[in-house]
């Protein structure tokens, strides 16, 4: 997404937080030398996934160091959204406690002083609402019993608090509405006064004291506190204020930064120059000053492509200091003040590189050294959370092939020492096969390194080519890292399952790659650096041999929409696909019409078009669009302000004129990423079939009148069943033709369709009775050893390896399967074992040794979409399996067992005991 700096992050980070993570990493200098090969792997990954991860944020450490709570983000279908909740985590022992429950936001969980109540931020519905009461109130709990309670009924809410004392919690907030506000509420006027500051409602912090609930205005301010840091004595505060409700346009009126005593009311402004505006601030712990972290730009007036700074404050001097890094490219990620300096996560190109800092000295000669932060997996933190004495972190580690988990370890001074993970997000991610990734280098515009990740397709093979996405970040000061990401906006682990190459490049102008390198496209340079940077990465990976320079597209959201736009102008032939999400095509309305237009547009090109409206004209690809060969899929929201949704009109209706192929899709009542299940589901299952269609060239027909999930549909995917006149199987074409079960692939794993049929049982044992018409039943009465001799018979007959599975390759695919022939089918209800009983005397009284069996497939079967279809997982006979201790085990359900989740496993009678096979070697155990 396009990338706002300075005060504008503050007011726009989740926005930005949620675009610019789309993008990821990318490349590596020419080798060939492949990528591990993945895992065993059961189910695929679906568009689903993309938009259903787990996310765990807001970390923090209790006083005494052993519990850190945070906030699990969920997908829920209900809210048609997001949700989260809090959680406990131990950092002592495995033990997890989830604190709330319900479809509600809970989030930035701060523990008391004491440790023995958590405060949070809460869209619970109150007690007692107000008409018109905003839902994100404080709430308190006690995190070892009891239910929450609210503390707050702001009228528009807490925007941010922090505990100062075990009493005492401070926090900003608007103030209530003036008569003004309310009178034109009651007029049901609707109306909205652009900048209108006069009736805009100030921010302000408040003090709450939690014992008599007493809430205390600690400043008087009439514009809006931003950031703000309180002493712990609560004798001092630093606010930073937004004077301006356009500064996102234009930067024109800089924010301010006051001291204030709070013991006298007073207040003295610093940083008057207007050249430090602090995006964060933090007291150190004994008060003597407070840190600043503020972007820092060549440029006077715009910190549109900035790096971030750090200064410190000196309250008994009031002078401020540049603290001296040490590190060119500034500040990436964090800072969290310790008793002695402070710890940081530093910029470093795609990755952080984590730091101690230790002051000396005062005054003028104080004095920070850098040492490295090191341990087992401190060249991939994320985010890094220190406990009040700094003996004790929290973190997140992932690689772009890794999936994001949560550890504690010991602090000793700079090494990070016994990582413990206490976070499983994602467990169904162990049963699908994950891209390997690389951080790839290359020489770009102007011959300097450029990076970025290179996701390679799903069984890689060296020698061979294949198609390639670009998988283009927003900003375009943001960054793709060498850390895991699943988006509905970059849908990579889909693309790379496709057998696809996913790039995705930092290119000039992206952050954390140091001041230089961000603003190299400034100033009348947008597109001439990146577009040169992003082609130079495609044709290292043509000479390498990998990709296949005829089976190449685009793909980005923002930013990246821009640039694979500009990509499709430059270089027509070449992508044969693009997806373009809320990117703009004519510059001159641009200005006008976005939030931060004026300090996007004027920066990057120079001028604005009141000055040079030919420049806008020559950098709008809208009158370029002659060129374009490319089929161009388009997304918008109908409520985007960051890239108007005119845009998207104009992108479509030039190619349409045009007569290119494209399609335009538009997002009722989004902003500029659809925040709805059912519209980030429909982006990606849309981007998936164009790309499909026109770069795999894989898509089928669709028929909306057909129903995948439907009985029509299951016939239709049981077409592709083997079978050797009307018996189940492959009639081999060997010396003495056998009956081979048939194998579908789960994974690696080639594993039986159907359990073994008696036709295929009785070609091994010819004394196996076999009664007319029950071919297709499964074999039964089979015991271990008659099992294990099937398959080395089967071996031996056809020339390829069968064997009877591995508990471990089997314990998967049995989860969850119920209602297929168990008990409950016979019963016609859930019987409990008392009644299961007493039925199976009933049954008892049937002709036959097995009476309950049916026909293998009498029920649906198992798979995933494109997946083979595999039958009676979860009943008709158990099979056997090969246990951990190399013994004989049987797993699933069967006819003559009720499917009772709360009993502990029962094996079925040896009547219902029957098996199923696997092709192939076992997989070496890791």
């Amino acid at each position: 997404m396009r990338r706002l700096t300075g005060k504008i992050k503050i007011l726009f980070g989740t926005i930005l937080g949620l675009a610019l993570v789309l993008g990821i990493a990318i490349m590596s200098r020419a080798q060939d030398a492949p990528p591990k090969p993945a895992a065993t792997a059961t189910v695929p990954w679906t568009p689903e996934d993309m938009i259903n991860a787990e996310s765990a944020s807001g970390f923090r450490i209790s006083p005494d160091g052993k519990w850190a709570a945070w906030s699990k983000g969920v997908s829920t279908k209900e809210k048609d959204g997001r949700t989260s909740n809090l959680f406990l985590s131990s950092l002592t022992e495995k033990k997890e406690i989830q604190l709330t429950r319900g479809t509600d936001t809970n989030g930035n969980a701060r523990w008391s002083p004491k440790g023995d109540l958590i405060a949070f931020l809460s869209t619970k519905p109150l007690p007692e609402a107000k008409p018109g009461l905003a839902r994100a109130q404080l709430w308190l709990i006690n995190p070892f019993g009891g239910e929450p309670w609210v503390l707050t009924n702001f009228e528009r809410g807490i925007q941010r608090f922090e505990w100062i004392a075990d009493d005492t919690i401070i926090f900003s907030a608007q103030e209530d509405a003036t008569l003004y506000e309310k009178e034109t509420e009651a007029r049901k006027d609707d109306s909205n006064v652009v900048d209108d500051d006069p009736h805009a409602a100030p921010v302000r912090l408040f003090k709450f004291s939690v014992k008599d609930k007493k809430v205390t205005r600690l400043t008087n301010n009439l514009d809006r506190i931003q950031a703000w840091a309180v002493t712990r004595d609560l004798s001092h505060a630093v606010t930073t204020h937004s004077r301006e409700l356009s500064y996102a346009w234009d930067q024109k009126i800089k924010p301010v930064t006051f001291v204030w005593d709070l013991r006298t009311g007073q207040s003295k402004q610093i940083f008057t120059d207007g050249r430090i505006l602090p995006g964060s601030l933090e007291w150190t712990r004994d008060g003597s000053g407070f840190y600043a972290v503020a972007p820092y730009s060549t440029d006077t007036r715009f910190t549109t492509a900035s790096i971030e700074l750090l200064y410190f404050y000196d309250l008994a001097s009031g002078a401020t200091q540049k603290v001296d890094l040490d590190w060119e490219n500034g500040i990436g990620r964090s800072m969290d003040v310790t008793a002695d300096g402070f710890v940081a996560m530093l910029a470093a190109g795609p990755r952080f590189a984590p730091a101690r800092y230790v002051m000396s000295g005062s005054g003028a000669s104080r004095k920070w050294m850098r040492t490295p932060i090191e341990g087992q997996h401190s060249t991939n933190f994320g985010t890094l959370v220190l406990s009040e004495d700094a003996r004790r972190v929290v973190y997140d580690y992932s690689t772009a092939s890794t999936p994001t988990q949560w550890f504690t370890a010991a602090l000793d001074g700079t090494r990070v020492t016994d990582p413990v993970q206490i976070t499983n997000l994602n467990p169904a991610y162990a049963r699908k096969e994950i891209a390997k990734s690389e951080v790839i280098h290359w020489k770009g515009a102007n011959d300097d390194d450029v990076d970025g990740i290179l996701f390679y397709p799903v069984h890689y093979e060296t020698g061979k080519r294949y198609p390639l996405v670009l998988g283009i970040h927003g900003g375009p000061a943001g960054t793709d890292t060498d850390s895991w990401s699943i988006s509905w906006a970059y849908p990579t682990q889909l693309y790379t399952q496709r057998g696809s190459f996913v790039l995705k490049v930092n290119y000039h102008g992206s952050s954390n790659h140091g001041l230089k390198f961000v603003e190299s496209i400034c100033c009348g340079h947008y597109y001439d650096l990146e577009i040169p940077d992003i082609e130079k990465g495609v044709d290292a990976l043509i000479a390498q041999g990998k990709v296949d320079p005829n089976q190449i597209g685009t793909a980005g959201w923002s930013n990246g929409s821009i640039l694979s736009i500009q990509l499709t102008i430059a270089n027509p032939t070449r992508y044969k696909a693009a997806m373009c999400g809320a990117g703009d095509v004519e510059w001159i309305s641009d200005w006008a019409n976005v939030d931060f237009g004026e300090s996007f547009d004027h920066y990057y090109f120079g001028k604005t078009p009141l000055e040079d409206p030919e420049l806008y004209i020559r950098k709008s690809p809208m009158f370029q669009m002659n060129k374009v060969q490319t089929p161009t899929l388009i997304f918008f929201g109908t409520n985007d302000r960051q890239v108007p949704t005119s845009q998207g009109w104009t992108h479509y209706r030039t190619l349409y004129s045009l007569n290119k192929t494209v399609k335009f899709i538009l997002f009722p009542g989004e902003a500029h990423g659809p925040t709805k299940l059912s519209h980030q589901l429909r982006k990606v299952t849309e981007e998936m079939l164009w790309m499909d269609t026109y770069l795999f060239k894989t898509a089928k027909p669709v028929n909306e009148a057909f129903k995948a999930d439907s009985p029509l549909g299951e016939a239709l995917r049981r077409r592709s069943i083997a079978r050797s006149g009307t018996s189940y199987g492959n009639m081999t074409k060997s010396a003495r033709p056998v009956l081979a079960p048939e194998v579908v692939k789960r994974g690696t794993l080639e594993v039986g369709r159907f359990e073994v049929t008696r036709a295929q049982y009785a070609s091994f044992e010819p004394s196996y009775k076999v009664e007319p018409g029950t071919e297709n039943y499964p074999a039964n009465g089979i015991t271990f050893e008659k099992a294990k001799a099937f398959a080395q018979w089967l071996s031996a007959a056809t020339g390829e390896t069968w064997r009877i599975p591995n508990e471990d390759e089997m314990t998967s695919l049995f989860a969850g399967r119920t209602g297929e022939n168990t008990l409950d089918f016979w019963a016609g209800y859930t019987p409990n074992p008392d009644d299961a009983e007493r039925l199976m005397k009933e049954v008892s009284s049937l002709p036959g040794d097995a009476p309950l069996l049916k026909q293998v497939g009498s029920f649906r079967g198992q798979g995933e979409k494109e997946e083979e279809l595999i039958f009676d997982l979860g009943g008709n006979v158990a099979e056997w399996v090969i246990g951990a201790d190399g013994n004989g085990k049987a797993l699933g359900g069967s006819a003559d067992r009720p499917a009772d989740a709360k009993s502990a496993y029962r094996a079925a009678s040896q009547a219902y005991m029957g098996l199923r096979v696997v092709r192939g070697a076992p997989q070496p155990k890791k």
